[in-house]
């Protein structure tokens, strides 16, 4: 339509408050794509949301920037916790979040691993606009959490004793974590069924 401004989004000061506004507009934008998109309970997860449907999820973690480059030519964004790099597969794909220009860049975790910062919306060429490809690339995300033939269904995920999956998979994660829980509680001589009343 012509004569129709695009809306810009009024800045949320508190960067916790911001990330979590992130994290609901990815969800948003991910369902208006038509993709199952949810937001597990608790913030203990090394990822935010998971994208798929039983049988095959994939765990991303959502980053947000306001930040712009001292050049002027992009922004900075954040894709560390605690100043430290994430450790390799703490998640499937960082969903980025550049405000400013409404534009979400969907990266897969290798491409950013041991990093603690990348630059997004840059108009360089070469080594500058490296993540370009991944702006608005949500189709990532759809195949990869499709459920292939018979042979990805029975794929199981290989999990150690601690309930630390060794697999990068979120189901692999989520199924680990479950087994924990039950192992903690019966440590505890609490009985899931009693959890309920």
């Amino acid at each position: 339509m012509a004569g129709v401004k695009r809306r810009k989004p009024k800045i949320i000061k508190d960067k916790k408050k911001r990330g979590e506004w992130a994290e609901s507009m990815f969800l948003v934008r991910a369902g208006e794509r038509g993709l199952a998109a949810s937001k597990p309970w608790g913030d203990s997860c090394s990822y935010d949301c998971v994208v798929g449907r039983p049988g095959k999820f994939v765990a991303v973690q959502v980053k947000c920037t306001i930040a712009r480059l001292e050049s002027g030519e992009g922004y900075n964004c954040s894709v560390c916790s605690s100043h430290k790099p994430y450790p390799p597969g703490s998640f499937d794909f960082v969903a980025a979040y550049v405000i400013r220009e409404d534009a979400w860049y969907i990266i897969p975790e290798k491409e950013i691993r041991g990093l603690k910062s990348i630059s997004l919306c840059t108009t360089g060429l070469g080594s500058e606009a490296k993540y370009e490809k991944y702006r608005e690339a949500w189709s990532l995300l759809r195949k990869a959490s499709e459920i292939g033939e018979a042979a990805d269904s029975s794929e199981e995920t290989p999990a150690v004793e601690s309930g630390v999956a060794q697999a990068s998979s979120a189901v692999g994660r989520m199924e680990a974590a479950a087994k924990s829980f039950l192992r903690y509680m019966e440590r505890g001589n609490v009985s899931p069924r009693k959890i309920g009343g």
